[in-house]
């Protein structure tokens, strides 16, 4: 199996670049924020992060291709950097905590590029998670100061954790009345949102988490973690991997019941 630690001590020294320009502009009075096409918002931090993290791989990777939110496909081959600036830009805009840089790597192979390495960072509430395929997930200060993460063992619906975004999505997608019978069947639902939900199915305090609507920018790195604390992160439909625009993670024991009840169509 590959090694990709030195991937890994890039990704990091990347979120840490991020990390100080994000921080240097949350909650700033004077912050520029903008609409994009989508209707969703993007602030100058978000361009920032993204920039700096390019110019970063561009000297250190240069044959590497990168994908990011902001500024889209630069490069090809087997090998691209996939990033998210800034996870959770409405919590960010709005003074919340609860938002994170991503950094991925995703390599060719079959069936398509596959996350290898992933880097979730959300300085504003002092954490990092990260992961490597066949390494195992972590979460810490640093490479040097870390604490390996596992996904729960709760076996039952109805003893689970359920985490979710947002109810909006759900309706359009004809799923909404099978995500309220998975609220009703679970033990505790909690709108976390963004990355936060699988940082937490990784770590085993939450067991299932899913949403209907999502670019590739957001799935990359949290997948890699989810899958390598030992569960599992498909599509809706049940298709391993992040090219699905929708996402499920789970324990793993629950995967099977999760998307049954997603799936039940109205």
């Amino acid at each position: 199996m590959p090694d990709y630690h030195d991937d890994l001590r890039l990704a990091h020294v990347l979120a840490d670049a991020a990390d100080a320009t994000t921080m240097e502009r949350f909650k700033a009075l004077d912050l520029k924020v903008e609409t994009k096409p989508d209707m969703t918002p993007v602030t100058e931090a978000d361009k920032a992060a993204e920039e700096l993290i390019r110019g970063h791989l561009k000297r250190a990777r240069p044959r590497d291709a990168i994908l990011g939110e902001e500024y889209g496909l630069e490069g090809s081959g087997p090998r691209r950097w996939v990033i998210d600036p800034i996870d959770g830009t409405k919590n960010y805009v709005r003074g919340v905590p609860v938002w994170a840089t991503l950094i991925s790597l995703m390599e060719a192979g079959e069936g398509g590029f596959r996350p290898v390495v992933g880097v979730v960072s959300a300085p504003a509430i002092g954490r990092r998670w990260w992961a490597a395929k066949g390494a195992g997930a972590y979460t810490g200060r640093s490479l040097t100061s870390a604490t390996r993460i596992h996904v729960s063992k709760v076996p039952k619906i109805e003893d689970s954790s359920f985490a979710y975004s947002s109810l909006t999505g759900w309706e359009e997608q004809g799923r909404l009345d099978g995500f309220l019978d998975l609220t009703r069947a679970c033990w505790r639902t909690r709108g976390y949102g963004d990355f936060w939900p699988y940082m937490m199915v990784a770590e085993g305090s939450v067991d299932i988490c899913a949403e209907p609507e999502l670019s590739l920018w957001d799935m990359a790195a949290n997948a890699i973690v989810v899958e390598e604390a030992g569960g599992s992160f498909s599509s809706l439909d049940g298709v391993p991997g992040v090219e699905g625009g929708n996402a499920a993670a789970s324990n793993g024991l629950l995967h099977a019941e999760l998307l049954g009840y997603l799936n039940q169509r109205s």
